[in-house]
């Protein structure tokens, strides 16, 4: 008997402790709670953090997150209204607004990112279908920051827009929320993360914008050649004009420096007569002493060298 008795309280207990537990349920800070009984939702949503209470096996706890939530869109191929082929790739961000509307509709978060799959996905569509290309890749009609030369040769391609890619943005987000609003949640954000050609038209794309680039390249280089021949044409003028000056210059230096020499070899010749005479004088007498002696005669004529000073002493 004690046995079944003990028995009997541990059950009675662990039927306590169930029910307990499963009447029992928490709230964080990052959720909020729909309640269901037998699968029908019971009140209002539960959003205030902490521990509540439900009735046990008859009613159901759904917890749904109160943070942003991402959504990221399939990359897909869409045709622009200029039938130009692209592949956009998208994202955004949303919320829970009304999670009993959210729970009706949808039932859970996977259920809300296929919804999104549609909505997101049919209004880019439609939005980039009605648009030119150049509206969608650009958002304004401001100039190029670059030189005026580049500027020169570019600025036939930046066609104006009338929609940028910012308002088109902003049109697919509020048509989104229009059709969201009915489920309970609310688009905050919407981008669009890559836009690209398709694989067919892209390397046509890439050599239209390697011949564009070239002829670039090609007027940088025709100036730059101009400016070389213009700057190589003005340093051998300089050049030639240097050279002449310093020709000039060397000549008259010369000239100068020989008119020097001159005069100072004139000097040097006046002033030396005197010392070359009696240097002749001496040299001779020198010659007199060693070609003639006792017994030598000789015969000298009046235009003789040797007779020179002789005669000057008869004078």
């Amino acid at each position: 008997m004690k046995n079944i008795k003990s028995i009997s309280i541990i059950i009675v207990l662990g039927a306590f402790i169930l029910v307990g537990l499963d009447g029992m349920y928490i709230i964080d800070e990052t959720e909020q709670v729909i309640i269901t009984q037998f699968g029908d939702p019971v009140g209002g949503a539960v959003t205030e953090p902490g521990l509540k209470f439900k009735i046990p096996f008859v009613q159901k706890a759904h917890y749904f997150d109160e943070r942003y939530l991402e959504w990221d869109g399939d990359r897909n191929q869409v045709p622009t209204r200029d039938k130009k082929f692209i592949f956009v790739d998208t994202y955004a961000r949303w919320e829970i607004t009304n999670p009993l509307q959210f729970f009706k509709r949808l039932r859970d978060e996977r259920g809300a990112q296929s919804r999104l799959d549609d909505i997101l996905d049919g209004e880019t569509r439609n939005a980039i279908a009605s648009r030119d290309l150049v509206e969608v890749v650009r958002s304004t009609n401001r100039d190029p920051k670059s030189t005026a030369t580049v500027i020169d040769v570019v600025q036939d391609s930046l066609a104006d827009i009338a929609v940028g890619r910012d308002s088109i943005q902003t049109k697919i987000q509020q048509l989104a929320n229009k059709r969201a609003e009915e489920l309970g949640i609310n688009i905050l954000d919407f981008r669009f993360k890559r836009i690209n050609y398709v694989e067919d038209v892209r390397k046509t794309v890439y050599d239209r914008m390697i011949s564009e680039r070239n002829r670039i390249a090609d007027k940088f280089r025709s100036e730059g050649q101009g400016e070389a021949a213009r700057i190589n044409g003005e340093k051998e003028r300089e050049l030639n004009s240097i050279q002449s000056n310093a020709f000039r210059r060397a000549e008259e230096i010369r000239g100068e420096a020989d008119a020097r020499a001159t005069a100072i070899y004139a000097n040097a010749y006046d002033q030396s007569a005197e010392a070359r005479k009696l240097y002749d004088f001496t040299r001779t007498m020198e010659s007199y002493n060693k070609a003639f002696d006792k017994q030598t005669s000789i015969i000298l004529s009046t235009n003789s060298d040797f007779y020179k000073f002789l005669n000057d002493i008869q004078e």
